[in-house]
């Protein structure tokens, strides 16, 4: 079964429509939450996603510097991918998403718990 993503309201809708043209199998926090997830925590969305088997992906690497919120990651041996560069336009993040795919896809299949940054030249693991 091919893997799925979980995208943080921070990548948004373009960023989920153009990695579904390209193949991804993504899920957007809006979908799955109402008011496109605006009170829902971190901690309860990657958790959310995780318990799916949905990959998180978000463009906030601060989550893995904050206990709470990469307390599901860590339960559950589970991987999350954020992106290295906040200020990147949409085709952009779609670009270094897709670049990475490979890299990303081996990283899922290794296991966790480990969050890694998704820069213009790989990924890079960097917690725990």
């Amino acid at each position: 079964m091919p893997h799925e993503f979980f995208l943080d309201r921070n990548l948004g809708r373009k960023v989920a429509d153009e990695l579904r043209a390209l193949g991804w199998a993504v899920h957007r926090i809006g979908d799955v939450f109402p008011s496109d997830a605006q009170d829902i925590s971190d901690q309860d969305w990657i958790a959310h996603g995780l318990d799916q088997g949905w990959v998180p992906l978000s463009k906030d690497g601060r989550i893995k510097t904050r206990d709470l919120e990469i307390q599901p990651v860590f339960d559950r041996s589970a991987v999350l991918f954020y992106l290295n560069n906040q200020q990147l336009r949409s085709i952009e993040m779609v670009e270094r998403l897709h670049l990475c795919r490979d890299a990303i896809l081996r990283a899922v299949d290794k296991g966790g718990p480990a969050a890694y940054a998704v820069g213009a030249d790989g990924i890079e693991r960097t917690w725990p």
